[in-house]
This record gives C-alpha cells, structure tokens and sequence, in this order.
C-alpha cells in the first residue's frame, strides 16, 4: 500500500458502484461497496468494509445487459436490496471523516453516481472536502491501452478478479494501488486530478474541485507533470 499517502490522509476509501446504466442523472446505483483502509505501523489493514445491494424505485427496469454484466437480478435486488435512504445514511457517515482519500477505479463514473446518490437524500454535503484519486489515470500512465480494471489486473498479475461486482472489483482496486505504489510511489501527484481521453472529452458533469486533463496514449510524460 501507498505508505506516502497516509502522510495526508489518515484513511483511504476505496469504493466502487453498479448501476443500471451510465447516465447519472437517469439511472441509478444497484450496488455500492467500500472498503475503508488505514495505515498499521509500516504497512496497513482493512479497518471497515460496506456492501449492499440496494432496491430499484419503483417503476424501474433493470435492463438485460446490466444482468449479463453483474449477474444481478430484479428479483436479487427485490429480495436483498436495502432502501436507498438507509444505505445513504450508512454511506455518508463512513465518508464523513476528516482526513479521508477516496478512491475508485475510473472514478469520474462513480463520483457522478455517487453524488446525486447523496443529493437525492440530502448528504452530499459530506464530499466537499474529500480529496479523490483515480486508480484508471495513474494505470494510464503506466502500461498501454487497453485499460480495463480487468487488464490492469492481469498486467499486474494480481489475485483479484474484475468481476463487475462492487465489493470484488473495490478489493482489485486497493491491490492495484498497492501494486502501482511499489512500483513508482508518486500516487500523491494524482490526488484530484483526472485524466481524460481528448477525443471525446469528461464523461458526464464536471466535479468541481477536480482538475481535469486530456490524457494522450502515448505517455510521453506523467499527467502531472503537464502544466
């Protein structure tokens, strides 16, 4: 684990959401994970962990590609999922604690969710003051395209596996991390500050305290070392 970043931060989220599909605004989480970890001497350990599936409103579909994707059901998401208000409530009070880093693999998709998750039950008060990191652009300046959590895995030869479910896929991206640390520790440089590819732009609404930059294939040079 990044030792370096427990110079900042006295916790690391790492979190990860599914959705019934991409457009923040329209469609909704159907699966949030976090997992909370903070440092232990030299190293570090998990010290909390949250996994829940959560019930669609009502009137809403669960398309076929997302089932294929996740494995997740209607009648999984009937039967276990949890009211939206009540994994809300959970959710802001793990966040809500000075000093935290956030962090998710291609994060800009999570944060957007995750902010009008929040503001739809009043708590998106609770991500003002967080700083983010996203493990997609620090993988991007690493290793060539393709970039899926799935190939950063398997050029990392990690033990995890890119299930497209949220806990599974929040474990793959804290032993990522790690991995990415020990072999260049420079993760702090990327703390609020997400690549983008430049042909087609940020996906979805800006978030305003991150610093966003077009981030070519090429990797001439480290994203942060762009001015």
């Amino acid at each position: 684990m990044p030792i370096s970043l427990f110079n900042q931060f006295d916790r690391l989220v790492f979190l990860d959401v599914e959705t019934t599909g991409i457009d923040c605004k329209a469609d909704e989480i159907i699966e949030l994970a976090a997992l909370v970890v903070v440092p232990d001497g030299q190293s570090y350990r998990m010290d909390d962990e949250m996994g829940a599936l959560i019930s669609l409103s009502e009137g809403k579909k669960l398309p076929d590609e997302i089932t294929k994707l996740t494995g997740l059901t209607e009648q999984m998401l009937l039967d276990m999922g949890e009211p939206k208000d009540l994994v809300c409530r959970k959710f802001a009070e793990l966040l809500d604690v000075p000093k935290t880093l956030v962090v998710a693999y291609n994060a800009q998709f999570d944060l957007r969710f995750l902010y009008f998750f929040l503001k739809a039950h009043h708590s998106a008060h609770v991500l003002q003051h967080i700083k983010m990191l996203d493990a997609l652009t620090i993988y991007k300046d690493r290793r060539d395209y393709p970039h899926k959590l799935s190939d950063a895995i398997s050029a990392y030869g990690l033990a995890s596996e890119n299930t497209h479910r949220a806990i599974d896929d929040t474990k793959a991206t804290m032993e990522l991390l790690a991995a990415m640390a020990q072999e260049k520790d420079d993760l702090a440089q990327y703390i609020n500050l997400f690549g983008f590819n430049p042909k087609y732009g940020v996906s979805g609404p800006k978030i305003s305290s991150i610093k966003y930059t077009p981030q070519s294939y090429k990797r001439e040079k480290r994203l942060y070392e762009y001015e």
